[in-house]
């Protein structure tokens, strides 16, 4: 009986409606149509775009670990700041690094010890 049902539906899906040729350019057609139509709106909807950036890779880091690397960056970037002062342009990048891999509660934590001249890392 199952190998019945499995034959039923062979012969069902073989007795599909076929396309001619003359109806297959007329439907690729259609679908181009429809598809500039619709990347034409969504480029218009879409607001400026937003350009997401991270740390680039660093060879010193890698596993998928990233704790010492974000600890790292969070250094280098209080050490630039120390030797070049606060508006310093060549330390904007360790910020932008350490700021997109390390947990905001970690870096709020790391500025208060900081601050209380207790943090752990050579600054």
């Amino acid at each position: 009986m199952h190998q019945y049902h499995l034959e039923k539906a062979v012969e069902d899906k073989s007795k599909s409606p076929e396309v001619t040729s003359e109806e297959a350019p007329a439907a690729t057609e259609e679908a181009r149509a429809n598809e500039e139509n619709t990347s034409e709106e969504v480029a218009e909807e879409t607001p400026d775009e937003i350009k997401l950036e991270t740390a680039p890779a660093d060879f010193r880091f890698p596993t998928t670990n990233q704790t010492r690397h974000c600890f790292t960056r969070y250094i280098e970037y209080h050490r630039c700041v120390a030797a070049k002062g606060d508006e310093a342009p060549e330390c904007d990048k360790f910020s932008k690094f350490y700021r997109s891999l390390c947990p905001g509660e970690w870096v709020d934590r790391w500025n208060e010890q900081r601050e209380n001249g207790t943090f752990p890392g050579p600054l």
